[in-house]
Formats: structure tokens, sequence, C-alpha cells
């Protein structure tokens, strides 16, 4: 026989050796917790009280409710310790809680523009009037 196949190598000695090590490193990290997605939540917390605060409860109603659903449903999940899940819905909770408050800046910025427009029509009417009675 050769005398290669007698002995083993160095590489395949370490790598005997170096197999269950990374095969336990492998499954501590797959069956690691995941932490509780606490920022996650206080994030959305803060985006609706921000939504609340501008008014979005009577401006955008739908994704007001929405994000108030999914921040409940974030909690329920944290609470039953599926923690990716909790997260997802927090980050979800938030997008809709900014997304109410930015229809409520964009419909309070056009209820704005229209009583510019008003006002500007009013003040042409009026200088139509004096421009027409001095002739």
């Amino acid at each position: 026989m050769h005398p290669s196949f007698k002995r083993p190598t160095v590489a395949r000695r370490r790598l005997r050796c170096a197999l269950p090590v990374l095969f336990v490193l492998a499954a501590s990290a797959a069956f690691a917790k995941t932490p509780p997605p606490d920022t996650n939540l206080q994030a959305a917390q803060q985006a609706i009280a921000n939504a609340e605060r501008v008014d979005a409860a009577s401006l955008a109603p739908v994704e007001l409710g929405q994000a108030r659903a999914k921040l409940s449903a974030a909690e329920k999940a944290v609470a039953e310790k599926e923690m990716i899940a909790g997260a997802q819905l927090a980050d979800q909770a938030r997008a809709d809680a900014e997304l109410a408050a930015a229809r409520t800046g964009a419909a309070k910025a056009k209820a704005v523009n229209a009583d510019i427009k008003h006002s500007t029509a009013t003040l042409e009417e009026e200088m139509q009037r004096k421009t027409g009675e001095a002739k």
C-alpha cells in the first residue's frame, strides 16, 4: 500500500478536529434566541403618537387604523415569543403611521393652497371693482 494512505495528513487531522467545533458553532447560531424588537416597537409607538399629534385620525383614519392594528399584532407576536414576526409587524406599523402623517400633511397643505387661491381670487375681484369704479 502507498505510504500516504496509511497515515492521515496533518490537514486531515485538523479537519477532523475542526468539523465538530464548526458544527457546534453553527448549531448554536441557528438555535440562538432572537432578542425582543424593543426599538422597533418603540419606533412604531412614536410614529403613531406623531400621526395622532398631526390629526391623522380625522384626515387619514384608514392608515392610522392599520398602524394601530399592526402594532397590536406586533405586541401579541412578541408576547408569543415570535420575535422576527413581531419586528416585521412593528416596522409595518411604523411605516403605516408615517404614511398617515404624510397624507395628513398633504391634505392640510392642499387645504391651505385652496384657501390661498380663494383669497387671491377675492383680491383680484376687489381690484377689478376698484379699477372699474375709477373710470
